[in-house]
């Protein structure tokens, strides 16, 4: 059915959904437009409707070709929705969903479409702050680009920082996905320009491996590990891109690479990459240990629980699937200092090598028992080797008695 949004356009259906709104196909002046329609509770915000004025001015002046425009603000009674240009295909994410892991032609040129966006918007004083797939559409009408990829456009700039309000977050919040986090978003400081480079070369891994870095399983567990492990090589890739990987993916935000010259370098690599097929890689297991919070005080799976494949985190529990990977924004708890240090109370876990176990899963505790009962079996062997030697070398024959009879009296 369609509705009336503002006065300039119609809603006609539904296009998708996720935990900040609905996205409606729509019409204007100027023809079909997608319109991004908040939920309620945020339009009744008179704060949040205060910020989304005051950011009208920045949205609407963010146009770029790798970037989703938005063409207007509307605020109408119970109604807040952002009105965008409409483009005619499909997000990443359903492309991912489809074919599970991107030539890596194809996967480099779409981040580079994506760096191109996020330059522009850097450039303007814009951060995104929620780059993932499902953020990042494909335009299918347009022309095929290296590997067959399609021209790549951000949407929803701005909807991270409208929802981020003091009131609503408090310093105790952090917003967004947990599998495309920086660390410094994790540790509690404020997200800068490197925050949109770090999702992105999470996102262009995952386009490669088919799974992120450090995501699966229970998110405090995914938002340590983007704190303390680091990031495991991806086999079958030319050294420049792996290396151009890891830089983006530092853990100091000085380190990586500004969205400009992501873009530049990551172009350069197209021709190097021109024919290689998708990459064939094992997708790691989560283990059990990390699945809930109870798993991860140690306690172990129960009896015939499934493995959970490592891939994007749901945000919202018992979503069903079909909108829990729409799903753009999400509030958790900032780690206190200690659990991200580690310690008596701390839950953190120093780097561990790839193909370690990980601390407190079953994998470790096996370990652990066969490293302890090889310990035990050498010293019971070494215990009795140095018996051995000591029953060889010690007489335990009593001496002679004196002989009383033949011996001379002693002098006084």
């Amino acid at each position: 059915m369609a509705r009336r949004i503002g006065s300039r356009y119609t809603a006609h259906q539904i296009l998708g959904r996720g935990s900040a709104g609905t996205v409606w196909l729509g019409e204007g002046p100027e023809g079909p437009v997608a319109i991004k329609l908040l939920r309620e509770d945020l339009s009744s915000d008179q704060e949040l409707v205060g910020r989304f004025v005051q950011e009208r001015t920045a949205l609407l002046g963010l146009e770029h070709p790798h970037v989703v425009s938005v063409r207007d603000l509307v605020v109408d009674g119970n109604d807040l929705a952002l009105v965008m240009d409409l483009v005619r295909g499909t997000d990443l994410r359903t492309r991912l969903d489809r074919e599970r892991r991107l030539a890596p032609e194809a996967a480099v040129a779409i981040a580079a479409d994506v760096a191109d966006g996020l330059a522009a918007a850097h450039a303007a004083g814009v951060v995104h702050r929620d780059v993932k797939p499902e953020n990042v559409l494909l335009d299918m009408q347009g022309p095929l680009g290296p590997g067959g990829s399609h021209r790549a456009l951000l949407t929803d700039f701005g909807v991270a920082k409208l929802i981020d309000t003091p009131r609503r977050t408090r310093a105790s919040k952090i917003i967004g996905t947990p599998d495309y986090l920086a660390p410094e978003i994790v540790e509690g400081l404020p997200p800068r320009a490197a925050v949109d480079i770090y999702a992105l070369a999470t996102v262009l891994y995952e386009l490669l491996a088919g799974f992120t870095p450090f995501g699966g399983g229970h998110p405090g567990a995914v938002l340590r590990r983007h704190v303390t492990e680091m990031v495991v090589p991806l086999p079958g890739i030319p050294d420049e891109l792996w290396q151009l990987l890891v830089q983006c993916l530092a853990k100091a935000p000085a380190s990586r690479l500004r969205a400009s010259e992501l873009a530049a370098r990551l172009r350069e690599l197209l021709p190097m990459l021109a024919g290689m097929p998708p990459l064939d890689v094992d997708e790691p297991d989560t283990d059990p240990a990390e699945e809930t919070a109870e798993e991860l005080s140690g306690a172990a799976p129960a009896a015939g629980q499934p493995v959970r494949r490592r891939g994007a985190v749901p945000l919202v529990p018992g979503a069903k699937p079909s909108d829990s990977n729409r799903d753009t924004h999400t509030s958790m708890r900032v780690p206190a200092p200690d659990e991200l240090a580690g310690g008596a109370h701390g839950t953190a876990r120093a780097p561990r090598a790839a193909g370690a176990p990980r601390p407190g899963s079953a994998r470790n505790r096996a370990v652990t028992r066969r490293r302890r009962l090889t310990l035990a079996v050498a010293a019971t062997l070494l215990a009795a080797a140095g018996l051995a030697t000591w029953l060889t070398t010690t007489d335990d024959t009593p001496p002679p008695p004196p002989d009383t009879e033949n011996s001379a009296p002693a002098v006084p």
